[in-house]
Order: C-alpha cells, then sequence, then structure tokens
C-alpha cells in the first residue's frame, strides 16, 4: 500500500511524527507470559537498546526498580518511546513514534494497568503458547474492554514444550469471548520453531538459525507442507473480515483476487471495532516473531486520530461539554495518570490530549483551582530521561515542577478550563497496622507513606482514632509487602507490621435502671453526687440520647451538663469487652445533691457509675462489623468459594450467573476476612474478582464472644 497518505490538518507544522505516525500502546497480560521480555526486544529490533535485558538476569530496561529485578515481576507501568519503520504495509517506510507502557501482571498492581489503558489508543495483550488464558489475562481483558481498548494478540512462549498456537487462540474465544483470529501462522513449535507464515501476503519468514539475534530472516514462499493450512486459515480470515468490510466481502463473493493490501485495509478497520482480534505467534526469549508483531501494532493499532474522541466535562465535573479531538492547535488538555517521586523531584506522567505544550507553561487544575508551572518536559526511556522542549497533541511524557498534583487530575489553559474523565481504581481489599520501630522513624514513616500514596490511588493510609494505629490499606499481602521493602530502600524507615484491631461495638437489648453515686470524704471538703438513671435500646443506627427528666430541682441545673457527661464518657468503654456503646437513650430521673460537698467532678462520676449500672442489668451484647461482600468466578469455583464464605460465618444472599461468571453476593464478619484476597485467588487458581464494604452491626455469637475478648487484650471496664 502506498506510504503517500494525506496527513490531517491538525498536525503542527514542527512535529517530528505526525499524529497519523504515533502509536500509543500498553503490553498487558497474566503475570510471567513474557510482556517484559516482549518489551526489550522491542526495545533491541528498534535501536533503542543494543544488548536486550533479561528478566531472570535483573537487566531488564522496563524493570528498572530493585525489587522488580529481585523478585523476576513487574510492579509499576514503565513508560519508554521508539520508532519502528514497517518494510512493507499500510505504511511501508514510513518511521512511526511508539510510546510503549510495559504494565504489572499481577493482580495486587492492577491500578497499574488501569491507569495506563486509561491513557493508551491500543493494546497487545500477550499470551502464553502452553497455558493460553490464564487468571489475570481475564482481568486485563476486563479492564480493556471497559476503556474500549482495541487490541491484537501476541502468543508467546512458542519455543516452550508443550506450546500450541491454536489451542492458545481458541481459549481467546472460549474465555474472553474474543473473535480471534490468526493474522500469522507458525512454523513449527517448541524446538522447532524456525518461522511464521504472513496471511496477508502469503510468504513465508524464515529465521537464519545460526543468528541468535533474530535479526535474519528471509521471505520465501510457503514449504509444500505448511501450505494446505495456510491456505486454509487464510480463507477463515477473509470470511471473519467479511463482516467489518463491505468492499471485502463484494470482491470475495465476485471470486476476485484478495490481495494483501485488501485484507491489511480490513484487519484494521476489523481491529478498530472492537470486535476482531488478530493472533500472533512468537517467541520473544527466542526472538522470533516480534518484528511481525511491531508491524502489526502499526498497520493495526489506532493513532491518537483514530480513537474516539474523549469525553470532557465542565469544571464542576458536572455537565458533559464538547469531547476532545487530538489537534496540535488546541487549547491544551491532558490527563495526569501517573505519579513518580525520583531524584528528578515528583515526575507527572502525562497524556497530552489536545493542544500543543511547551517547557515553563503555565497549567491550570480545576480540582485544586491552582495553576502549576512546567519546569521541565521529558520524554521516558524507563529509568533513563530525555529532555525536550514541546509535546504535542497524542504525546506521552511527563512534567517536573508541578507541585499538587495527583492521579487522574485533568490540566489545561486557563482559559479553557474542563475535566477529562480519571482512571477509576478499585477499592483498597486488605488493611493492616504499621508502627515504626523508633520514635525517630515516625516523621520519616509519615512522609513516606504520604508520598507513596499520592503515588499509588491503591495504597490507602488512615489512622483509628480508638486504637491510635497507623492503617495501610492496598490491593493483597503483595502489594502491602512491597510498600514496606519501598519504606525502607527509599526512605530509610523500620516499620513493622500486623493486623489491624477489628474496632467492634457494644450496646444493649433491654431497659434497665442505673444508680450511681460518688462519695468521698477526706477531712475536708467532701465530693458529693447522686443520680438515676433509665438505659433504654434504640433501634440500630439512630445513636444516643440523654433527656432531662429531672423535677423539683432533685439534681440542681448545674450539675445536670457534668452528669450527662458522665454518662456519655461512661458509654465510650463498655462493660462486655471495652468497645464503645451505641443505639441507646438514657434518662435522668432523680438524684440527690449535698450543699457544701456536690461538685461538677463529682456528679461527672456519678454518671460514669449510673451508666455502668445499668448497662450491667441491660444484658449488654458485642457488636461486630459485617461487610457486604460480592464475588466474581468462573462457575466451576462456585462450590468452593461458597463453601469457603459459609466457614467464615457468611451468609449468602444470592447467587446469579451470567456467561460462566457466578456473582455471589453475602454478609460475612470483618473478623474472619483478613487474608481473603489470597484465600480467594487460591480457591480459584487467582480467576475471581471481590469487593467488600461495611454493611452494618450485628451481635457477636456467644461461641465466638470469648474469643474476641481475649484477643483484644482489653478486660471489660468496671467500676
Amino acid at each position: 500500500m502506498s506510504a503517500t497518505l494525506q496527513l490531517s490538518t491538525s498536525n503542527a507544522s514542527d512535529r517530528k511524527y505526525p499524529l497519523e505516525y504515533t502509536r500509543n500502546i500498553g503490553i498487558a497480560a497474566h503475570i510471567d507470559a513474557g510482556k517484559t521480555t516482549t518489551t526489550e526486544r522491542i526495545l533491541l529490533y528498534s535501536g533503542v537498546v543494543h544488548k536486550a535485558g533479561e528478566v531472570h538476569d535483573g537487566t531488564a530496561v522496563t524493570d528498572w526498580m530493585e525489587q522488580e529485578r529481585e523478585r523476576g515481576i513487574t510492579i509499576t507501568s514503565a513508560a519508554i518511546s521508539c520508532q519502528w519503520t514497517t518494510k512493507e504495509g499500510i505504511y511501508s517506510d514510513i518511521e512511526q513514534r511508539i510510546n510503549i507502557i510495559d504494565t504489572p501482571g499481577h493482580v495486587d498492581f492492577t491500578a497499574e494497568v488501569e491507569r495506563s489503558l486509561r491513557v493508551l489508543d491500543g493494546a497487545v495483550g500477550v499470551f502464553c503458547a502452553v497455558a493460553g488464558v490464564q487468571p489475570q489475562s481475564e482481568t486485563v481483558w476486563r479492564q480493556m474492554d471497559k476503556y474500549h481498548v482495541p487490541r491484537i494478540a501476541f502468543i508467546n512462549k512458542m519455543d516452550r514444550t508443550g506450546a500450541d498456537f491454536f489451542s492458545a487462540v481458541a481459549s481467546i474465544r472460549e474465555k474472553l469471548g474474543g473473535n480471534a483470529h490468526p493474522i500469522y501462522l507458525p512454523i513449527g513449535a517448541e524446538d522447532q520453531l524456525r518461522g511464521l507464515i504472513d496471511l496477508a501476503r502469503m510468504k513465508a519468514a524464515i529465521y537464519d538459525q545460526s543468528d541468535a539475534t533474530g535479526v535474519q530472516f528471509d521471505w520465501q514462499e510457503i514449504p509444500a507442507e505448511e501450505l494446505e493450512q495456510a491456505e486454509a486459515h487464510r480463507e477463515k480470515l477473509i470470511e471473519a473480515l467479511c463482516d467489518f468490510d463491505d468492499q471485502l466481502a463484494e470482491n470475495y463473493l465476485g471470486g476476485e483476487t484478495i490481495s494483501a493490501d485488501d485484507l491489511r485495509r480490513a484487519i484494521r478497520t476489523a481491529t478498530m471495532s472492537l470486535e476482531f482480534i488478530g493472533v500472533i505467534p512468537g517467541s520473544a526469549f527466542k526472538n522470533k516473531g516480534v518484528q511481525m508483531l511491531m508491524d502489526a501494532v502499526v498497520d493495526y493499532l489506532p493513532s491518537p486520530l483514530d480513537v474516539k474522541p474523549m469525553p470532557a466535562h465542565e469544571e464542576d465535573g458536572e455537565g458533559e461539554i464538547e469531547p476532545i479531538v487530538a489537534n496540535d492547535a488546541g487549547k491544551l488538555a491532558g490527563l495526569a495518570f501517573k505519579l513518580m517521586n525520583d531524584s528528578f523531584g515528583k515526575l507527572v506522567f502525562f497524556r497530552v490530549y489536545r493542544g500543543t505544550l511547551r517547557k515553563g507553561m503555565q497549567l491550570y487544575n480545576p480540582r485544586t483551582r491552582k495553576s502549576e508551572r512546567v519546569s521541565r518536559l521529558m520524554i521516558l526511556k524507563a529509568d533513563a530521561r530525555e529532555d525536550i522542549e514541546v509535546a504535542y497533541s497524542g504525546d506521552i511524557c511527563a512534567l517536573v515542577g508541578a507541585k499538587d498534583v495527583k492521579t487522574g487530575d485533568t490540566l489545561c489553559e486557563k482559559d479553557a478550563v474542563l475535566v477529562l474523565e480519571p482512571p477509576s481504581f478499585p477499592d483498597p481489599v486488605i488493611s493492616m497496622s504499621i508502627e515504626p520501630n523508633t520514635k525517630a522513624d515516625q516523621e520519616k514513616l509519615s512522609l513516606g507513606l504520604q508520598r507513596l500514596s499520592d503515588e499509588d490511588p491503591t495504597f490507602h493510609v488512615s489512622s483509628n482514632e480508638e486504637t491510635g494505629q497507623t492503617i495501610i490499606s492496598g490491593m493483597g499481602e503483595l502489594h502491602l509487602e512491597i510498600i514496606r521493602d519501598r519504606l525502607f530502600r527509599e526512605f530509610k524507615v523500620e516499620a513493622e507490621a500486623g493486623k489491624p484491631q477489628i474496632s467492634y461495638r457494644e450496646t444493649i437489648t433491654v431497659a434497665a435502671d442505673g444508680d450511681g453515686k460518688f462519695v468521698r470524704q477526706s477531712g475536708g471538703k467532701g465530693q458529693y453526687g447522686h443520680g438515676v438513671i433509665k438505659l433504654e435500646p434504640q433501634e440500630s443506627g439512630k445513636g444516643i440520647e440523654v433527656v432531662n427528666a429531672i423535677v423539683g430541682g432533685a439534681i440542681p441545673k448545674e450539675y445536670i451538663k457534668p452528669f450527662s457527661d458522665g454518662i456519655k464518657e461512661a458509654a465510650n468503654s463498655g462493660t462486655v469487652a471495652g468497645y464503645p456503646v451505641v443505639d441507646w437513650k438514657a434518662t435522668i430521673l432523680d438524684g440527690s445533691f449535698h450543699d457544701v460537698d456536690s461538685s461538677e467532678m463529682a456528679f461527672k462520676m456519678a454518671g460514669i457509675f449510673a451508666f455502668r449500672d445499668a448497662m450491667d442489668k441491660a444484658s449488654p451484647v458485642l457488636l461486630e462489623p459485617i461487610m457486604e461482600v460480592e464475588v466474581a468466578v468462573p462457575d466451576e469455583y462456585q462450590g468452593d468459594i461458597v463453601g469457603d464464605i459459609n466457614r467464615r460465618r457468611g451468609q449468602i444472599q444470592g447467587i446469579t450467573s451470567k456467561a460462566g461468571i457466578a456473582n455471589i453476593e453475602a454478609k460475612v464478619p470483618l473478623m474472619t476476612m483478613f487474608g481473603y484476597s489470597t484465600d480467594v485467588r487460591s480457591l480459584s487458581k487467582g480467576r475471581a474478582n471481590y469487593s467488600m464494604e461495611p454493611l452494618s452491626f450485628e451481635q457477636v455469637p456467644s461461641s465466638v464472644l470469648k474469643q474476641i475478648t481475649e484477643s483484644s487484650g482489653r478486660m471489660p471496664a468496671r467500676a
């Protein structure tokens, strides 16, 4: 196809890579499917690096954090830019700018995938040729669907024992519901993988077995033994594409020859529709198939001009305004999708959706209603930085100098204020307390937690006022383990983590009278206070209430408030296990006083004693927080999940099933839910997702009461 394409008027005259020749893509998949290795090979073949790094050696460019290199996993999404020129195709002989984000595969770091997909135009889903679709692949696929991201699939690890390309394609269709069709076929598999067949050109790329880098390969006629299968799959591909390209369908039904250009155009149209996934086999580790993958990225994934306009809202985030279309000449608008602290200070990862961003510009933040100055502008090569003077619409860059920016903030020009839709993030699912080992660490801990929570929207820090603990919350045990490790390495904080105490409550179940008398004689002026109350239960959630029903001055007016304060203070520590008492009404009925010895302090103590006396007689009970839990799990694991919820004293509220996924709703005590994120993954082989939020407080069963009061370490309060 001709490279002389008409360029859009949206391009600035001085930009090197027009919008048509820009690709913003993400590489996403299940953990250990080979995303990072694939990215490393792309960098090698595009000339960014001269020697590909390896995950297992800890030398991968995009795995730049110490923890990533030690563990061999990706923790943060890494942005990197490279150039690519296809030799034959829709954009042949035109150099393209490709911005790539290598995302984590572990479910604990799903927010990194979420925010990356929010700002990307296309994606490459990487799958293992042996395992096919794995659990986290499903999560990533749902995220791609959520943000309407066109994608192609790379079946990696074709060199491994047990590799089966067609089985992997079938699993994409069955488990993900994807309309997946090969656009290349492998020649051989396992240790016999020696080339790929391009179904558009009907040519075979045969690799030079003596060249371990995979750079040397020749386009040849398809080997005779592979020809029949290639023709059959090309026929199936054409039939599938006829649903998306009327001209192709007309030519095909008319018996005309379908050219490579016809097929490529139809694949691009189909991919953009989100209803078609082209599949390419290969082995990133053995340097096979990556060049074909990059050609497919250029030919079939969208440029910033091809995607739907970005929805925009008024400054208050409410009313919708005209959507944003990529245009260098427009008023600047973009989205801050990630923050990172390093030696440069705070780096703000930024996608420019419209306009031209220049170093030194003042940008307006609608959230803070303040302006931020961009002191430096960079493009990123993982942990390396390259200063630039200007970034155009469609570009992904990093800003230095913005101080009060959070993930999801829109930055725009002050005379054209708007708000772009930010990425959404799941709520944390696991919490634990964290305490510094020394007082000297306390300030560093606060600073470290603040910075890490700014970077990571799924990492929350809170303080439990009742227990005095600092509570950190995240997406899983590994997530919080990495946070602790980063506190130690980056902020030099030694800290111990443990389970947070659950905030139980107490209440009463029947009405009872209470008599409180405080008398002290010590030779001089004594202390005297006396009051009688009636304590009654209130309906759940109604709160606490103190009513003065004294008549005839049995307690002087000036002592009513101290007596009432004493009642409320006593309710902060109930008589069952020392937890706050909720949902009660106290009526002050009677009392007595002494002309000389009575005082505010004496009546406050009398109020405390009166409440405790009444509560002891009012059949008090301990209440525990109940969580509303929703689990989405494949039908085959439904029984295991339901059984586990029952073992946790949970009550199943309902089960619905759709498209092979069971949706289980349950009420479960919070005390039984610690470690659930790990357990639910184990029971479902990682394929279940769940959400949990507070629902109510309910009475603790007597069989569990003793266990709670002993483990709390708090003795029942008594007078």
